[in-house]
C-alpha cells in the first residue's frame, strides 16, 4: 500500500477504529490476491467470524472499500467485489496515467541520490524476479518502485487518489504480467530509462511525459493480449 503523510496514527486509534482498519486490510488483501474475485459476494458475518470481531467494524470496512471503488453494495443483497467492464478499465487506466505523470513531475526535483539508488535496487530485484518467473513478486516490486516515487511528490491528496486507482487496477496488473511476460521485460527497461532521467536531472516535463507513456503502454499491452486470444 502507498505510504503517505496523514493524520491517522495507529498509536491513537480507538479499539473500534483499529478493528475497522484491520477488517479493511483483511478484505482488501483478499480482493487484491484474487481470493475474492469480481462479482463475489462478501459475507460480512463470515468475515467477522474469521477475525473474531463483531459485525460493526466489518460493515464500516466495507463502506471504506466501497469508497475506494473495490466493493459495490447492492440494496437488500449485500456487498460484492466490484466488477470492471472494458470501458471502466480503460477509463481508470487513463486516469492512472495522468496521476502517475503528475506525481512523477512533483517528485522530479526532490529525488536524492539515495532515492535513485533505491529505485535501481528495486528494479534489479524486479529483473531477478522475472528471471525466476516469480510474477507475483514482480508485481509487488513494481508497486514498490512507483510508490517510492509517489512518496517524494509530498502531495498527500494525490497519493491517496493514486492508491484508490491502483487498488482497482491491481488484479488486472497482476494478470497482465503473468500472461504477457514481454510487458514485464519492457517495464524493467522503461524503469531504467526513468532512473536515467532522474539521475541526469532531466526537465520535470520530460520525466512526466515518460512516466505517463510508461503507464499507457500497460493499457496497450492489455488490449493486444485480448486481440491475440
Amino acid at each position: 500500500m502507498i505510504k503517505c503523510n496523514s493524520n491517522n496514527n495507529t498509536e491513537t486509534e480507538s479499539p473500534r477504529m483499529m478493528k475497522t482498519r484491520q477488517a479493511y486490510e483483511f478484505i482488501r488483501s483478499r480482493i487484491i490476491d484474487g481470493t475474492y474475485g469480481p462479482g463475489d459476494k462478501i459475507v460480512m458475518d463470515r468475515v467477522a467470524a474469521e477475525l473474531n470481531f463483531s459485525i460493526i467494524p466489518v460493515r464500516e470496512a466495507i463502506r471504506r472499500l466501497e469508497a475506494d471503488g473495490l466493493v459495490q453494495i447492492i440494496p437488500y443483497s449485500g456487498a460484492i467485489v466490484q466488477m470492471l467492464n472494458a470501458s471502466d478499465h480503460e477509463d481508470t487506466h487513463w486516469v492512472q496515467s495522468f496521476l502517475d505523470g503528475g506525481a512523477t513531475f512533483l517528485a522530479a526535483g526532490k529525488m536524492t541520490w539515495q532515492d535513485i539508488d533505491e529505485l535501481e535496487r528495486i528494479n534489479q530485484d524486479m529483473q531477478n524476479a522475472l528471471d525466476d518467473f516469480d510474477f507475483e513478486k514482480f508485481g509487488e516490486l513494481n508497486s514498490q518502485f512507483h510508490e517510492k516515487i509517489y512518496e517524494k511528490s509530498n502531495n498527500t491528496y494525490l497519493i491517496e487518489r493514486l492508491e484508490q486507482v491502483r487498488q482497482r487496477m491491481a488484479q488486472i496488473r497482476k494478470a497482465i504480467f503473468t500472461f504477457v511476460p514481454r510487458r514485464a521485460k519492457e517495464s524493467v527497461q522503461e524503469h531504467k530509462e526513468l532512473i536515467r532521467l532522474f539521475r541526469e536531472s532531466a526537465p520535470p516535463e520530460k520525466i512526466e511525459e515518460f512516466a505517463r507513456l510508461h503507464s499507457l503502454r500497460m493499457l496497450k499491452a492489455i488490449k493486444q493480449s485480448k486481440t491475440t486470444k
